[in-house]
């Protein structure tokens, strides 16, 4: 069996690692934004939807960089990953109390705001200024939405982006090898934020409003990003919260996590562990997911 190197999940030949040091060398004067850019066109590494995936290109670079298996030239200017370094600038939001009945509100509308730059600005001022963990632009796949009054009173925020690189007990429940998981994992999502307001008191909100995305999120990943996912993960703080809401809306408590930060990958980075909650989107989601 031919050596090989498990980077980004994906096994590389030696003979792949040499074939990209020597275009590298062959390439002087190229920057590491061009040299993503190109190793996608060369291999071809593109995402479901089509486009290159130059961002998960220059992270291997990198890798390979940091392990002295390549030499990339200088870094000449910062990322121009817009998301990375835009300023997030508050706007006025009506926190007035809403205490009521559900059925009192009226008809409520959700909102997929990542490209709606109105219902954006006030999404991001809620989890930026209500949310214990604040907020920071997501980076890489994730949906964004926002439910508001048919007045726009926004009552709740939900954040989707990238699962979990490795979670023992998820990982355990689906059943998958490490190789199925690196090749599945975009087929989940994780649900990052969630936010009611301190400011909004209505009972059953969170349960109605999940139900809702429930519905659409299969669709709207489909429709943003060209692929579909099964699964939705979410990790809940116990010390701050009970994850009532979670288990009202029928999702699955597996257990704890094993005190890892969500990204990390060699298992450096301690916290405090956290409740691991699952919801399948459609039946057979762990099967599919091994296939």
């Amino acid at each position: 069996m031919q050596p090989s190197l498990q980077i980004q999940g994906r096994a590389w030949s030696l003979e792949q690692i040499e074939q990209i040091r020597q275009w590298v060398v062959e390439h002087p004067d190229w920057s590491r934004y061009r040299l993503s850019r190109q190793l996608c066109l060369r291999w071809p590494w593109v995402r479901p939807n089509g486009q290159l995936a130059d961002m998960a290109a220059r992270s291997f670079l990198s890798k390979l960089h940091q392990r002295a298996l390549i030499e990339l030239p200088p870094l000449r200017r910062a990322s121009p990953n817009r998301m990375k370094h835009r300023r997030l600038e508050c706007v006025a939001v009506d926190s007035s109390p809403v205490e009521t009945e559900l059925g009192a509100l009226g008809p409520l509308e959700l909102y997929e705001v990542s490209q709606d730059p109105g219902r954006r600005a006030v999404f991001e001022t809620l989890l930026a200024t209500e949310h214990y963990l604040g907020y920071r632009s997501p980076v890489g796949e994730n949906l964004k939405y926002l439910l508001c009054t048919t007045q726009g009173r926004p009552l709740a925020a939900w954040l989707f982006g990238a699962a979990a690189w490795r979670c023992r007990v998820r990982d355990q429940w689906i059943g998958w090898t490490d190789c199925q998981r690196a090749a599945g994992l975009q087929r989940l999502t994780n649900n990052t934020r969630f936010l009611i307001p301190g400011w909004v008191r209505v009972h059953g909100l969170a349960s109605w409003s999940w139900s809702r995305i429930a519905r659409r999120l299969v669709g709207d990943w489909q429709a943003k990003y060209g692929h579909e996912i099964e699964l939705v993960e979410t990790f809940v703080d116990r010390s701050r919260f009970r994850g009532s809401c979670y288990a009202a809306s029928n999702w699955l408590e597996l257990g704890l996590t094993q005190g890892r930060s969500r990204g990390d990958r060699q298992r450096r980075l301690q916290v405090p562990p956290k409740a691991v909650y699952v919801y399948p989107l459609r039946g057979q989601a762990r099967q599919r997911l091994c296939q």
